[in-house]
């Protein structure tokens, strides 16, 4: 089976589990015995280990992937700082370059049959200068795939994070619905009135699960990783 699928996950904040719906999506597109390759270009709050920096979910998606990459090549701009990026990146000294990331993004799609390029924060963040993280699926030509946390105020965090998409220019593939508090009531409710609104097909919802990890989320997005094979 021979493909290539290549996608910008963004979430609707940051903490919506949209690290762990990557990796998940990974192993689910790993089980259809294809290449993949997860990336998490720009990442802040790092920690050294034996002098390196080393990024939690940037090390997540790098176990995840199934093809040679290389820390560097899965988070080219990654800094110590935990604040937003472009804070983090000038605290280090650094500049966030869309071009290094652009470059190690051309290296991973030719190792893959899948790339899932996952952001940072929500969707509406500065990477420095008139950079903003819209223009990072811009530069690599990549549709976006949208994370929406389930709780309170999920309603108004995905119709204007849909919105501002749009208004970037940017297609919209689908989204996933994640539900974070297993005490909200509504979760089944937001979910349907989202995707009665969202102008994208609402492709999996993730139940609440403690300690959730890749594997045990994967079953959950087995069908949206057919669905987006099919696009």
């Amino acid at each position: 089976m021979t493909t290539a699928l290549n996608l910008f996950i963004t979430g609707t904040d940051t903490g919506i589990g949209k690290s762990v719906v990557t990796a998940a999506l990974l192993r689910a597109f790993a089980r259809l015995d294809l290449r993949v390759a997860g990336m998490k270009p720009i990442a802040a709050g790092a920690v050294r280990v034996a002098g390196q920096l080393v990024n939690e979910d940037a090390e997540l998606l790098r176990q995840c992937s199934n093809v040679d990459a290389s820390p560097a090549l899965v988070c080219p701009c990654i800094y110590e700082a935990p604040t937003a990026p472009h804070l983090a990146a000038a605290a280090a000294g650094e500049r966030i370059e869309l071009a290094r990331i652009a470059e190690a993004y051309t290296t991973l799609r030719s190792r893959a049959d899948v790339v899932l390029v996952e952001g940072i924060g929500g969707w509406a963040l500065p990477l420095g200068g008139d950079d903003m993280l819209a223009d990072l699926p811009r530069r690599l030509d990549l549709p976006v795939l949208l994370v929406v946390g389930v709780r309170l105020g999920a309603l108004n965090h995905g119709l204007l994070t849909a919105r501002a998409i749009a208004a970037d220019g940017l297609p919209l593939a689908g989204w996933i619905a994640n539900v974070l508090d297993p005490d909200y009531a509504w979760s089944e409710g937001t979910i349907d009135t989202l995707a009665a609104r969202l102008p994208a097909p609402l492709l999996a919802r993730v139940p609440f699960r403690p300690g959730a990890t890749p594997d045990t989320m994967a079953p959950f997005l087995a069908d949206a990783a057919a669905r987006l094979l099919r696009r």
